[in-house]
């Protein structure tokens, strides 16, 4: 069993910058596929970006490419979604998650484990 614990949201202004970190704590880190995803107020879920568990293969939702970075430390089990230039239309509660898959995923079933996510909101 993975437990994934996700902090440094808050409050931010538009085109500002915020960095989420993921701690994991169970389980082999450096063997899961990390993904983010968000929530936004009376929206599904959706899929922000993911990383593979080698670091070798990232990608991105089109509406964060080139603002948003996903980087991960394997000595410290952890993941990091550092966002910049960010837009009211980011605010959301943002989730990590952890799947066993080798390659990194935009599929919700694709990742076995869930944090229980960190309000960020973004003011214009």
């Amino acid at each position: 069993q993975v437990q994934l614990a996700e902090s440094g949201g808050g409050l931010v202004q538009a085109g500002g910058s915020l960095r989420l970190s993921c701690a994991a704590s169970g389980g082999t880190f450096s063997r899961y596929t990390m993904g983010w995803f968000r929530q936004a107020p009376g929206k599904e879920r959706e899929f922000v970006g993911a990383i593979s568990w080698i670091s070798t293969n990232s990608f991105y939702a089109d509406s964060v490419k080139g603002r948003f970075t996903i980087s991960r430390d394997n000595a410290k089990n952890t993941v990091n979604l550092q966002m910049n230039n960010m837009k009211s239309a980011d605010t959301a509660v943002y989730y990590c998650a952890a799947g066993s898959r080798v390659v990194a995923s935009l599929s919700q079933s694709d990742y076995a484990y869930w944090g229980q996510g960190t309000q960020v909101t973004v003011s214009s």
